[in-house]
Formats: C-alpha cells, sequence, structure tokens
C-alpha cells in the first residue's frame, strides 16, 4: 500500500473504505489536492462536487457491498455527470450509463478527461496530452496520463481505433475495450467506439469493466486454463516498420505466456484489407452526424470542414460497406479456430513528440497514424475485445512498451485471466516517477 491512501489500487482503496479505515472524502480530498498543485490532464478537477459526493457516499447504507467504494475515477468528457450523486437504477436516466454505473457502485469521479481522435493527435481545445514518464512525447490520451501519474487508479474512456489501447502503451499501464457484443460496448458502427478502461493493474480494471458491463464475474481474475496463444508480430502492411523494442515485447510477453503453461507459436495474422478499410472508415467518421451536431458548419475551423467535405465524398462513392467488415471477420473465425488469444505488439513505434498536427491534412495525418499505431484499429474494425500490457521499458524514448492481447468475442475474461497472469510474472511499476 502507498504512503499516501488514495494512490494505490483501487481494490484496496475500496477494501478500505468498506472495513472503516478509510473515508471516501479522505481518499477524494487528496486526489484534489494533488491534482490542483500538479501540471494534470484534466481540463477542470470537480473539487466541490467531487467532495460532495463522496460526502452523500459516506451517508449510504450499502457503503460495505461497493465494489468501488471511494474509488477516485476519471471518465472521458462528453459523459454526461448530473449533480445527484445517489442515482442508481431507472432513476438515472440523467446520467450516462458510464457515469451512473460507476457512482452507483461507489466511485467518485474527480475528473473529466478530454477524449477523441483530434485530441490524442494534439489538435483539440486542450492540447496535447504530456506522457508522464517523458514530458516531451505524447501521452496518446488524456485517460492514460491521468492514470500514471497517479492522479486516479482507473479511468473510463472510449477506444476509437485503439485509444484505450494506445494511451495505455504509451503510459506503461493496463488497458481494455471489450467486443460491441459486450453491453459496456457502443457506437454507430460495429466497434467504433467502444467504451474502456485504463487502470495501473489488470485487476482494477476487471473490477471496474465488471462494473461498467454489469458481468460481475469478469472482476475474476484466477488465471485461466491452458490457452493455445499466436504471436504474430508481423506488422498489418508492407508499408510499416516496427521498432524492434515493440516486437521485444510482444515477444517478452509470449515467453511469459510459455513459461505459465501456455502453448505459444509463432503465427501471422489475416489481415487482408483491414488496414484500407479502417483508412476509409477514419476518412469518413462524423460525416453524417456533423448537420445533427452543428447547425452552422460554416462557423467552423477550415479544417473540420475539409475534413467532413472528404468523409461525405467517401459516403457518396459508397466506399465505407458492411462487406468489408464481413471478409476480415470471416478470416479472423478461421484463424481463431486454431487459437484462443494473439499476442502482437500494440504499437510499432514510441509515442511521438507532443506537439499539435493540425497544419497536416487529413489523409497525411492518417498515415501517420497508421504507421506509428497499425496493430490497434483491426479489433474496432470487427468490434472484437483486446487489451495493452505493459511489457518493459523503450531504451531511446524513455517511455514505456507493451503487448496487445486480442481474442474473439465474448473472450474479455480470457484476455483479463492471462493479462493478470503475465502481470503477476512480469510486473510493472503503477506509476510514472
Amino acid at each position: 500500500m502507498d504512503a499516501d491512501p488514495g494512490r494505490g489500487p483501487a481494490v484496496t482503496i475500496a477494501a478500505r473504505v468498506r472495513d472503516g479505515v478509510l473515508l471516501p472524502s479522505q481518499v477524494v480530498s487528496e486526489r484534489i489536492s494533488i491534482a490542483q498543485q500538479e501540471s494534470n490532464p484534466f481540463p477542470a478537477v470537480r473539487a466541490e462536487r467531487a467532495m460532495a459526493e463522496a460526502a452523500a457516499l459516506e451517508e449510504r447504507d450499502d457503503l460495505d457491498v461497493l465494489p468501488l467504494a471511494g474509488v477516485p475515477v476519471a471518465v472521458e468528457r462528453g459523459t454526461s455527470i448530473v449533480a445527484d450523486p445517489m442515482s442508481c437504477g431507472s432513476v438515472a436516466a440523467p446520467d450516462d450509463q458510464v457515469a451512473a454505473r460507476l457512482r452507483c457502485a461507489g466511485a467518485v469521479v474527480v475528473g473529466l478527461v478530454p477524449g477523441g481522435e483530434d485530441h490524442r493527435q494534439g489538435d483539440g481545445p486542450d492540447g496535447v496530452p504530456h506522457n508522464p514518464w517523458n514530458t516531451t512525447r505524447s501521452a496518446g490520451g488524456s485517460a492514460g496520463a491521468a492514470v500514471a501519474a497517479g492522479l486516479v487508479p482507473v479511468a473510463h474512456a472510449g477506444d476509437e481505433f485503439g485509444s484505450v489501447r494506445i494511451a495505455a502503451a504509451c503510459c506503461g499501464v493496463f488497458g481494455i475495450k471489450p467486443g460491441c457484443y459486450n453491453p459496456a460496448a457502443a457506437g454507430a458502427w460495429p466497434g467504433l467506439p467502444e467504451d474502456g478502461v485504463l487502470a495501473t493493474t489488470v485487476q482494477d480494471a476487471a473490477l471496474a469493466l465488471s462494473v461498467l458491463a454489469e458481468r460481475s464475474n469478469l472482476a475474476e481474475v484466477d488465471p485461466p486454463g491452458r490457452l493455445r496463444i499466436g504471436l504474430a508480430v508481423d506488422p498489418p502492411s508492407r508499408l510499416v516498420r516496427v521498432d524492434r523494442h515493440w516486437t521485444a515485447a510482444a515477444r517478452r510477453a509470449a515467453a511469459v505466456a510459455t513459461a505459465a503453461g501456455h502453448l505459444v507459436e509463432s503465427t501471422v495474422l489475416p489481415y487482408g484489407n483491414a488496414q484500407f478499410a479502417v483508412f476509409l472508415r477514419r476518412l469518413a467518421m462524423g460525416a453524417r452526424e456533423a448537420p445533427a451536431l452543428s447547425p452552422q458548419p460554416a462557423r467552423l475551423p477550415h479544417r473540420s470542414r475539409r475534413q467532413l467535405a472528404v468523409g461525405r465524398t467517401v459516403h457518396q462513392l459508397r466506399l465505407v460497406r458492411p462487406a468489408q467488415i464481413d471478409r476480415v471477420e470471416a478470416r479472423l473465425l478461421e484463424f481463431f479456430d486454431r487459437y484462443d488469444v494473439v499476442i502482437t505488439p500494440t504499437l510499432a513505434a514510441p509515442p511521438p513528440k507532443a506537439r499539435a498536427r493540425h497544419s497536416r491534412n487529413r489523409p497525411t495525418t492518417l498515415l501517420a497514424d497508421a504507421r506509428w499505431a497499425p496493430f490497434t484499429p483491426l479489433w474496432n474494425l470487427v468490434g472484437w475485445p483486446a487489451a495493452s500490457v505493459p511489457m518493459g521499458m523503450h531504451p531511446s524514448s524513455g517511455t514505456p512498451v507493451a503487448a496487445q492481447l486480442a481474442g474473439p468475442p465474448g473472450s474479455e475474461s480470457t484476455l483479463l485471466r492471462l493479462a493478470a497472469q503475465l502481470e503477476s510474472r512480469h510486473p510493472w511499476e503503477r506509476t510514472a516517477p
């Protein structure tokens, strides 16, 4: 347990609150105090609201059974947070489902983190998310930065083309997105985007995901039975080069899995045209929803108007078709007849420098992302579960490296159990120094 009681793992904080050793207001005030003193990824700390929610939590007569009792969390901005911290069940209609379920489980939302692809690229109003391990590098997402900096043990974020796993890999924390067949997932297209969680430990992430999905069995992370695991380090495209330290991260995870008794063999994932299908969807994303979200498109920035024009063209030419996903999914289903889990590098290179990229046009930016993070989008395209597990440090960038675990629909529990086993045999530092 950390010297700072509010900085420990979520399961430890919740247990101490349930036992009466800690008060929720005590934990939350410590997190708020640190967040207000440090440069942090919260656009605004919910100081007064969070303290009021913590105080109200102490009056609940079911505190002893709340799985996240008193745990400070962050949620991605865009999640609705209403004033009433006691909204549960059918009364919780004003709350976003994510916030409602977290709060009904006893969690206290201390901050909102920016989200979305523009923020990850440093083009949003909140600037570039800086990496706690090396502030000259991008964090890949503010949720990952908040967890790695020790501001909260658990954060929610939307996984759009890999956002949760990218931020987790950059910041050296664990991140998982469920499949779109899971009740915690949502999206206009299959798997785009999906609600995921980041945490300093696998057990914390499993607990949070069990709350979001309302599936208590996901919180159980005992070792799995013997798994058939494929190690696939080849990139999805010949245009992509993978940094050897990221390849080594995947191989290290495979070696640990082998030592744990699993059957691991090298293989090649049948990516097919998945990269191109993802590229088209990233070009087109938001074009259909834009009129409803922005009734005065002329007031949008020039770059946004240009992006929407490209997106509309992609839709008009019918370049985005369900059959593209069907073909990719058919090949993957055949692949997973032979394997339970596949291990890949999470990224192909260290996080880029922490600077905005608004001067680049959209296709150029997407191509750069495809070279840096080519392994994550496939699992959003088909809507299957995937996770990122820390596996050491990159000697040049001074930032973490990680391995990605992915599996077929319904394999969330398998991925969590395998990840917890890898963590127990190859532990990582919970937060950045």
